[in-house]
């Protein structure tokens, strides 16, 4: 499925509010760019012990209710928050883990696979300024190091993108990945919400990147919460934070209020998120 065109013009967003008593959310987030930092490897990134401490909580708070949905593989999310017992979407839902340890991933043509992975290491082999990352089932062209190659790099993977079958060309942030096609964000959202524990509750999804656009979008017609992190524009997402920072301040207010709604007041509320929004 292509990237979707975003289409909300580009005006301020509102920093989301927190659960109401009567609310039954399900907490869907995106890692790289939303939990934690960007880094020019994408190998090198940490995840602090506090952080995966908050969101056992809030997995526990929500009634398992919590997926973390990125385009990195199952078994990279499990290296770095130590395989949690939570949903995993992996390869923007290529693969998907439920918390109970089922399993389901679609499956690609090994024809089509190899003739992806020859096609993308050539690319990568003949521009500069360029880093592979191998997801095996998926290819990532990266140019964080050298932001300046991206039309350049982006011209490249359209072309070889165009000459693939079962592969499609997901633009990101300085990033241009070659995915299997028929899968993104927004329809493992859609798929997860009509399986327990997510059924029935509202979605409410945390992303940076145009990667997120399509689950902004699956959130957004069920009457749920899409939080865009960082200034991206134009976007889907009809509430913002402007970083992981900030995404790690919400999230505790949101830990909290989890815990015990007596006491958290709209004020209160809403001083909370614009202070967390203000955060660099």
């Amino acid at each position: 499925m292509p990237s979707p065109t975003p289409a909300t013009p580009c005006v301020a967003l509102p920093a989301p509010a927190l659960p109401q008593p009567a609310d039954r959310w399900a907490l869907f987030l995106d890692v790289d760019g939303c939990l934690l930092e960007f880094a020019d490897d994408p190998a090198a990134v940490v995840v602090s012990s506090a952080l995966h401490a908050l969101l056992q909580t809030l997995h526990q708070r929500l009634g398992g209710a919590l997926a973390l949905v990125s385009g990195r593989r199952v078994s990279d999310l499990d290296r770095l928050f130590h395989a949690p017992r939570w949903t995993l979407a992996g390869l923007h839902g290529y693969e998907l883990r439920h918390a109970d340890g089922r399993q389901r991933e679609i499956t690609v043509a090994p024809d089509d696979q190899a003739r992806m992975r020859a096609a993308v290491q050539a690319l990568a082999a003949r521009l500069d300024g360029v880093q592979l990352e191998d997801k095996q089932h998926a290819m990532a062209l990266h140019c964080r190091r050298h932001p300046e190659r991206l039309p350049a790099l982006r011209e490249a993977a359209e072309a070889v993108a165009a000459t693939l079958t079962g592969y499609e060309l997901q633009p990101g942030n300085l990033v241009m990945e070659f995915k299997p096609a028929g899968m993104d964000k927004g329809r493992v959202v859609e798929e997860l919400l009509q399986t327990p524990p997510f059924a029935g509750r509202t979605p409410v999804y945390l992303g940076d990147d145009l990667t997120d656009e399509h689950a902004f979008i699956a959130a957004n017609r069920v009457g749920g919460i899409s939080v865009r992190v960082g200034s991206r524009e134009p976007s889907q997402a009809r509430f913002t934070l402007p970083s992981p920072r900030a995404v790690h301040a919400w999230l505790d207010q949101v830990r909290d209020a989890l815990h015990g709604h007596a006491g958290v007041s709209t004020d209160a509320t809403n001083g909370q998120a614009q202070r967390a929004q203000r955060q660099p």
